[in-house]
């Protein structure tokens, strides 16, 4: 007898997404990093990038709140930008604004970001679950894994941090959250569909970074 919870969206997000959330989690570039064959500037450089996505996804957060949909996964404590904001001070020196630039891909990957985002729940949703709750599994395995290769504690890796949070907690109620959303199957196959873009997205940025440092 098939599992009746096979069909639930967040079933399906995990088994139509595994090996594409797998490869942008598991990059050349990201290995290199986490196990300290770059120059720390490789790791400042990503924090940088980061720093343009979330802009435009926090941004995007605010476009979206008065939206039924949307609104349910706006959630305050999840904001990256001041911890990026901090860890760029660090990383850069108080002038960090003016020292930093986004790359072709980080580019393409906010122009996405402002077009899905800013325009349907759909795509909100689906680049807000691709970042955050990334960041909330591997990222923070990255974070321990950079400072033990680079010698940071703390001051420049706030961006891993989720003081307010229980990660797998706030996790597993993420999931289901999106077993609520009122969405048909094609609208759960767009969603499916831009989050695998954003997947496809990631793996670009971490490319472009790759092939400045290494």
């Amino acid at each position: 007898m098939a599992d009746p919870g096979m069909h639930r969206l967040s079933a399906r997000l995990r088994r139509d997404t595994w090996i594409a959330h797998g490869a942008a989690h598991s990059s050349r570039f990201l290995d290199a990093l986490a196990t300290g064959l770059l120059p720390w500037e490789a790791y400042a450089d990503l924090a940088a990038q980061h720093w343009f996505l979330y802009e435009s996804l926090e941004l995007a957060a605010r476009t979206m709140i008065d939206d039924p949909v949307a609104r349910t996964f706006v959630f305050p404590e999840l904001d990256r930008l001041p911890a990026l904001e901090a860890d760029l001070r660090f990383l850069y020196g108080p002038r960090w604004s003016s020292r930093i630039a986004a790359l072709p891909a980080t580019t393409t990957y906010c122009t996405r970001v402002r077009y899905a985002a800013n325009s349907h729940p759909i795509g909100f949703v689906a680049h807000h679950y691709t970042r955050y709750l990334g960041d909330l599994s591997g990222g923070r395995q990255l974070g321990r894994a950079i400072a033990r290769a680079y010698g940071f504690a703390g001051d420049g890796l706030r961006f891993f941090v989720f003081a307010d949070l229980d990660p797998e907690a706030f996790e597993t109620y993420y999931r289901q959250l999106l077993d609520t959303v009122p969405w048909s199957p094609d609208e759960q196959d767009e969603f499916i569909t831009e989050v695998l873009e954003a997947c496809r997205l990631t793996i670009a940025m971490h490319d472009d970074l790759r092939q400045r440092w290494t």
